[in-house]
């Protein structure tokens, strides 16, 4: 089986999709001294590829739950100053891919005041499980 990353769900191949979006979160990045010490908004948009478990139970355990994807990512956001979104990228697609019924996670995370001539400034990463 190919590992399917469009991102939507697929019937022919079992193929669920979980999503998160406009989470917002707040964390200390960035690489100029006055982001080191304070936190600023970012926005995440998770989408999430799983291989469905056609004879699992109506029970929380059976699924890739969102919340506790929710939960991970806010964790992350609130161990400390990370210098840039592709490295909060990487560690959120890295935390998440732990979890071997995810096949594929596609990470976008914005700074809607980075700059004042932009709406938002941002990263958009795709990372499969290798295992």
């Amino acid at each position: 089986m190919t590992t399917n990353t469009n991102f939507k769900a697929d019937a022919h191949n079992n193929i669920q999709h979980i999503f998160i979006k406009d989470l917002e979160l707040m964390a200390v990045i960035g690489v100029y001294d006055h982001e080191k010490n304070n936190r600023q908004r970012v926005v995440a948009n998770i989408d999430i590829t799983v291989q469905e478990n056609p004879n699992a139970a109506d029970e929380i355990n059976e699924v890739v739950c969102y919340h506790k994807v929710v939960k991970k990512i806010q964790s992350i956001c609130k161990d400390g100053h990370v210098h840039l979104l592709e490295t909060l990228a990487e560690t959120i697609a890295e935390s998440c891919l732990e979890d071997n019924r995810i096949l594929a996670i596609r990470v976008k995370l914005e700074k809607p005041e980075a700059l004042r001539e932009a709406a938002s400034v941002g990263v958009e990463i795709e990372r499969l499980q290798t295992s």
